[in-house]
């Protein structure tokens, strides 16, 4: 797919915020850097652990580096509820200096494509020199308050009602409105039908933007 390249990631840390993808962007991110160089993945709030990845809880210093000479690619975190992993007791400025690649989990959604953020969100890490916000193209044309995680913030900072549904030009105007980014991923491009939708939206944001659909492998640079 080229993450790398379409999404200008670079040695050092990056954050992933958002919703419609995040865990997704994360581990294929994780796994095409690490044939470049030592990487690990992480998360300021929640995630389930990655398949495939090796897993460490709680590590020291020593323990993180002595798994990265075993393996190029793991993920470090402290045990959380349902089998969750949470933030590191690592600060992330150790763990970059340990790797080549820290790729944060720095948000949640509940599993929704879209997402308003409270005052307390997305928890990017001070160390990070990229935000890439995902936002997925199936909620759009769907009623703010069935495709947004906090539908009420959402709808209150674009001055709509919850049953409003989401236009691309809408999406763009929220994302603007928080402008917690530098970089946006359209995931979810399934079908001609929401690639149509998405190039609306990528041509109103005025930042770097990237369409794609991550399950299938299918990535590519819009702006």
């Amino acid at each position: 797919m080229e993450l790398q390249r379409i999404l200008d990631v670079r040695p050092g840390v990056t954050a992933i915020i958002g919703g419609g993808g995040k865990s997704t962007l994360l581990l294929a991110l994780g796994r095409e850097l690490s044939a470049r160089g030592r990487v690990v993945l992480c998360t300021t709030t929640h995630i389930f652990p990655p398949a495939g990845v090796p897993c460490l809880v709680s590590p020291t210093a020593d323990e993180l580096a002595r798994a990265l000479e075993r393996a190029p690619l793991v993920c470090a975190g402290a045990r959380a509820e349902d089998g969750k992993f949470g933030p590191p007791e690592l600060p992330v400025a150790e763990l970059a200096a340990l790797a080549d690649y820290v790729i944060a989990e720095a948000d949640g959604a509940r599993r929704l494509p879209l997402k308003a953020h409270a005052a307390w969100e997305p928890v990017v890490p001070p160390e990070a020199n990229q935000t890439i916000l995902v936002l997925g193209l199936s909620g759009l044309g769907k009623p703010i308050r069935e495709t947004v995680h906090r539908p009420e913030l959402y709808a209150g900072r674009l001055g709509v009602g919850l049953d409003e549904p989401v236009t691309p030009e809408l999406a763009a105007k929220f994302l603007k409105l928080e402008h917690l980014h530098d970089r946006v991923l359209l995931n979810q491009a399934d079908t001609p039908e929401r690639r149509e939708l998405g190039r609306r939206l990528a041509a109103q944001l005025g930042c770097p933007a990237a369409m794609g659909a991550l399950e299938k492998g299918l990535l590519e640079c819009l702006y």
